[in-house]
């Protein structure tokens, strides 16, 4: 798993524990719908810290909390 397949799941499964859509994510951030869907659809390499932090204030949540899962502290060093 990469770092952008591991956000977007995070991103999914903050959604499902709220019952909210990922477009009710949008709107609550501040964040494009197309920029989230970009995301969960893994159409997105480099997704920025800004649009990581937008999304964790509109789910209620700190950065520290978004990145604390197993995904996040098993992924492996990627190379370009």
């Amino acid at each position: 798993m990469n770092i952008s397949q591991a956000v977007a799941e995070r991103i999914i499964e903050l959604c499902k524990e709220r019952n909210i859509t990922v477009n009710k994510l949008s709107t609550i951030s501040g964040v494009t719908q197309s920029t989230v869907n970009d995301i969960v659809n893994h159409r997105a390499r480099n997704i920025g810290v800004v649009t990581i932090k937008k999304l964790c204030d509109g789910l209620e949540i700190s950065i520290t909390e978004f990145f604390e899962t197993e995904n996040f502290r098993t992924l492996e060093q990627e190379l370009y």
